[in-house]
């Protein structure tokens, strides 16, 4: 059998571990850093059987540039050190109204207000089921 890289995640050992949904504890684990970084209405969106293309949004508005800046550097560290995921791609990073992060089934999308409320994206994937992002404080208990 194989697996695809989204069933997989890395233990301890750095061996391959199938998880049951791999792009699920991603966003998850993007979400909490968006948190942690001061981000607010940190929202996920599942779009599984709404759309092949990806799985998870991740949607978060910063209050700056450079805290956007700073949520995208940290979600992206994280990612590369406790899932080993790297980002396919990224746009947006150096205008910091709207950054992209892509990791393939999941998408980041960091917003400052006024592109957020513009964009509406929670609107335009209205059918999309909202995972609940449990509170970085809660996390930390």
């Amino acid at each position: 059998m194989t697996t695809s890289r989204t069933d997989t995640a890395m233990d301890a050992a750095n061996k391959p571990a199938i998880t049951p949904d791999h792009g699920r504890d991603r966003a998850l684990a993007a979400a909490r850093v968006a948190e942690e970084t001061r981000g607010t209405d940190v929202r996920i969106l599942d779009l599984r059987g709404i759309t092949p293309v990806f799985d998870y949004f991740v949607i978060a508005t910063g209050s700056s540039r450079r805290q956007m800046h700073a949520m995208a550097d940290e979600i992206e560290a994280m990612l590369k050190k406790e899932h080993r995921d790297r980002k396919r791609g990224a746009e947006g990073y150096e205008e910091g109204r709207w950054i992209v992060l892509d990791y393939g089934d999941v998408m980041v999308h960091l917003f400052d207000a006024e592109a957020r409320e513009y964009w509406d994206i929670e609107r335009l994937w209205g059918d999309a089921t909202q995972v609940p992002v449990p509170s970085a404080e809660a996390a930390t208990r």
